[in-house]
């Protein structure tokens, strides 16, 4: 028995039906109901909290109902019986699990307005092949089980109902390129469609940047013209990698609003250097987003003067770190003076300075003519020192510091190879640098050569940090706060490297290097929106802390429960769930207001309970 809602006079009525199915001689099911007690009126009932007709229906399976009247019809009372029957020698007789996390995923990529969007490209570009299921196998993938383009296609038989209807795996390709040539499309598409859902949170817009690596022993080489100028430059090319790893690498620039939900990415070569990624990964997504006035949060690889322009000329602001080791000497004896802090604990302390700047902007035509132009502009400097920083950094510097102490204690026993040195090279005084030479120095030497005064300035400025911002009436606190939010960023970067194995990246061209990363991008999105619907309904969830950066469920977790979650087919179209009983999973559906309960399900009832999964 079950409770149905139906209409009349366009008023919702609620009534208890028992089914009534049996299979026929040729196999087929013939299903029909009966009246068991009629309810009335829904609006007799409805609390007025969300989700009441799920909560009740909920309540009946589980027998305590929220309506009293159904009290004699559960416990002992008569249930929903099925009759299935196994045929020697039919498929039937050996089940197959199928994967059921199309019901969560389906109704979130329809959310983002992803299916409408590849229908309408299909249609314009009078593509034959199944491009939306092929995008959902390949996004869906990388969310459950990450693997090569086509051991992806090859997962689509895993899935209840098969998300892809055309037969050629070579179609992935093609799709590759379609989703790398409408990739503005989709940012503006998911874009818009999480503003009118939750609402994009602009105020602050968070930016870093990481790299994947390819397992290729060559970088891609540049394309030059016949004057030997560079028409193109290659893409996967030697760089600093994240990982530390020697194969070519692709940079990318990731955008995150203050929900924690992705906004959009950029794609650089490998050896571009962090601040030059911001202003063109700014121009080509967010700056057209009409995302309305935001405060850029960046780390200080992105702090430059041309950057902060581009930032604030777009009517923007900006609070970005910047290195203090690096600043001029006048501003790091500012910055561990005492004067002036004010001391919030003895663990931290802070201070601020309000200072002008002028500058000049280089820049270039598309003829490569060079301008210059002279600027000014003020921004404020917030400096603090932590313990935690200072701790962080004494445990990081600390084998290098032992070291110096060691050699100071006694020179004689050491002899320093170049590489060695070369770590020194910041603390030797300029008179005994010798670049050329790549011998063995003596400890002896060496002592002589350390700069005891930059060994000092090194030390005395463990633990400070230094942020400056546009935002020159916000409370130095504030700003701290809202730099620090900058750390959930790297918290995208270890889902897309970790659950969704973005790298390492075996396509070879471009444009699907490109496309992989929007799947990606895709998937990370996708993956938010489910933890946060959890974490919603969870104020007091395993993530702890600020509800908006709560995660609900970690990406793993939410990966292995709607990758466990299947159904098995059973003769006559019915479905036995499987693993719907499991903690997480229960977390995930509870969270869309959606309950399995004990039951066998028929193909319209699973549909049912896809549709029941609502998104914003």
């Amino acid at each position: 028995m079950h409770i149905e809602l139906f209409t009349v006079r366009n008023r919702p009525y609620l009534r208890l039906v028992e089914s009534r199915r049996r299979t026929s001689r040729n196999g087929k099911p013939i299903s029909g109901k009966r009246l068991v007690l009629s309810l009335g009126p829904l609006a007799k009932h409805d609390d007025g909290k969300p989700g009441y007709l799920d909560r009740l229906r909920q309540s009946f399976r589980e027998g305590k109902p929220l309506i009293e009247a159904l009290g004699p019809y559960v416990g002992d009372a008569p249930r929903e019986e099925w009759d299935i029957k196994f045929r020697d020698g039919d498929d039937g007789c050996n089940g197959e699990p199928k994967r059921l996390a199309a019901c969560v995923l389906d109704p979130v990529f329809s959310a983002l307005g992803l299916d409408q969007l590849f229908a309408s490209v299909k249609h314009a570009s009078k593509i034959r092949y199944d491009l939306q299921g092929i995008v959902r196998l390949l996004v869906y993938g990388r969310i459950l089980e990450p693997a090569s383009k086509c051991a992806t296609m090859e997962q689509n038989g895993k899935y209840h109902e098969p998300l892809v209807s055309s037969d050629n795996p070579d179609n992935v390709y093609d799709a590759l390129t379609a989703i790398d040539e409408n990739a503005e499309r989709i940012f503006r598409r998911m874009n818009t469609c999480i503003k009118r859902g939750i609402g994009r949170n602009p105020s602050l817009v968070f930016y870093d940047v990481t790299n994947f690596y390819f397992e290729i022993a060559d970088a891609d080489e540049d394309v030059l013209d016949e004057s030997g100028n560079v028409v193109e430059k290659g893409l996967r090319k030697f760089g600093v990698s994240k990982e530390n790893r020697k194969q070519p690498i692709v940079q990318i620039g990731l955008f995150m609003d203050d929900n924690g939900i992705p906004v959009s990415f950029e794609m650089f070569p490998g050896n571009t250097l962090d601040h030059h990624t911001l202003r063109p990964a700014m121009e080509r997504t967010v700056d057209g987003f009409g995302l309305g006035r935001f405060v850029l949060v960046a780390d200080r690889g992105m702090y430059s003067a041309p950057n902060m322009c581009h930032v604030t000329d777009a009517g923007n602001g900006y609070i970005v770190s910047k290195s203090l080791r690096k600043s001029t000497a006048a501003t790091r004896r500012w910055a561990v003076s005492p004067e002036g802090y004010m001391v919030v604990s003895d663990k931290f302390r802070r201070k601020s300075r309000i200072v002008r700047r002028e500058i000049t902007l280089v820049k270039k035509d598309k003829n490569g003519k060079e301008t210059r132009e002279k600027r000014k502009f003020t921004e404020k400097e917030v400096v603090y020192w932590s313990e935690a920083f200072y701790r962080r950094e004494m445990h990081e510097h600390k084998s290098f510091l032992d070291f110096v102490e060691r050699l100071r204690a006694n020179p004689a026993g050491f002899r320093v190879s170049a590489a060695q040195s070369k770590s020194l090279k910041r603390f030797l005084k300029d008179e005994y640098l010798n670049k050329k030479t790549n011998e063995v120095v003596d400890g002896r030497k060496l002592v002589a050569m350390i700069d005891d005064k930059k060994l000092d300035e090194f030390n005395e400025l463990m633990g400070y940090y230094m942020i400056a911002t546009s935002e020159l009436d916000t409370p130095d606190q504030e700003i701290i706060d809202k730099y620090h939010g900058l750390t959930q960023i790297e918290d995208q970067f270890r889902e897309m490297k970790g659950t969704l194995e973005a790298r390492p990246v075996f396509v070879n061209t471009p444009e699907h290097i490109h496309a992989h990363l929007l799947v990606c991008f895709i998937a990370l999105t996708m993956m938010r929106l489910v933890q946060r619907r959890i974490a919603m309904a969870e104020p007091k969830s395993d993530a702890g802390g600020d509800l908006k950066w709560s995660y609900g469920m970690s990406g793993e977790r939410l990966s292995k429960a709607l990758r466990e979650w299947q159904v098995l087919c059973q003769p006559g179209e019915y479905y036995q769930m499987l693993n719907a009983s499991g903690e997480d999973i229960r977390r995930v559906l509870s969270a869309f207001g959606v309950g399995t309960g004990k039951r066998i399900y028929t193909k319209g009832g699973i549909t049912a309970l896809k549709s029941r999964v609502k998104v914003f």
